[in-house]
């Protein structure tokens, strides 16, 4: 596809589904998807008043083996009709969810100032009915869990290794368990749920980070920020920021992610200030 990934049958089939679904609802103008190349402009007789770029099947690499699969998406409003619609800050976007498609089929999202609520799909009616209300980050920090591809250790920079280390080795005498499912929806939606950290940050081997940001990173850091948690950069281009407040320079450019409640993301801050570098 156009980041490089090995395109699947299914994820062709759910591209075409979710393209012909937005170009046809009457509301959208332009749409960006991690399958195309190059942005779709919605004909002029068809278009509305948003912006869409989205993840068609996230997590695709796990469909031969039956694991969690998953949708991103990101919403802005129209300004001129053209791609610099999408290439904006993060703060700007006005609605973010995903689907995760597994045991059940959850629809988790948010809008711009308001509290993040959950869907479940109904298959007997065809309907998304209201399960999960104000979702929050678990007022303790939740599960001790930590999430990330430690295939990747030896690429991350210090504060970083520190990190995980120290929820290997336990805070307060307590070890955090290892999960990293390899779809970012099913691991942020257990995250978002049992509380824990999910970690993807640059490294030498992706100065950049490896996942998207206008339809992974933005996205996700919308719901996580409303639900009470945090949604860093980890240290990127020469400070600390937060992944909300990135600006793309291009529809499929990548950003890192560290994502979870305040408990855990403050170990890995805690890290990088005995580094010397400010949070």
């Amino acid at each position: 596809n156009s980041t490089g990934d090995d395109q699947k049958k299914l994820d062709v089939m759910s591209n075409d589904m979710m393209i012909n679904a937005l170009v046809n609802s009457g509301v959208c103008s332009v749409l960006v998807s991690e399958e195309n190349e190059e942005p779709i402009i919605v004909p002029a007789d068809k278009a509305g008043k948003f912006c869409v770029a989205f993840d068609p099947l996230d997590g695709s690499s796990n469909i031969d083996c039956n694991v969690s699969v998953g949708t991103i998406f990101s919403v802005y409003e129209k300004k001129d009709g053209s791609v610099n619609d999408l290439l904006r800050s993060g703060a700007e976007c006005i609605c973010a969810g995903y689907c995760a498609y597994s045991s059940a089929t959850e629809l988790v999202f948010t809008f711009q100032g308001s509290t993040v609520e959950g869907f479940c799909l109904d298959p007997t009616i065809g309907e998304f009915v209201h399960t999960r209300f104000d979702m929050k980050f678990p007022a303790d920090g939740g599960k001790r869990i930590y999430s990330c591809n430690e295939g990747n250790f030896i690429h991350w920079d210090q504060p970083i290794k520190d990190a995980v280390e120290a929820f290997k080795n336990g805070i307060d005498g307590k070890p955090y368990s290892a999960r990293y499912v390899g779809s970012m929806v099913a691991d942020i939606h257990r995250t978002l749920l049992y509380g824990g950290i999910y970690i993807y940050p640059a490294d030498k081997k992706s100065p950049k980070g490896k996942l998207r940001c206008l339809y992974e990173g933005i996205p996700m850091a919308l719901i996580i920020e409303q639900a009470g948690g945090i949604a860093s950069t980890g240290y990127f281009e020469g400070k600390i920021g937060r992944v909300a407040e990135l600006t793309p320079d291009a529809i499929h450019c990548k950003c890192p992610i560290i994502m979870g409640g305040p408990r855990d993301v403050g170990v890995i801050y805690d890290c990088y200030k005995k580094a010397g570098i400010e949070t």
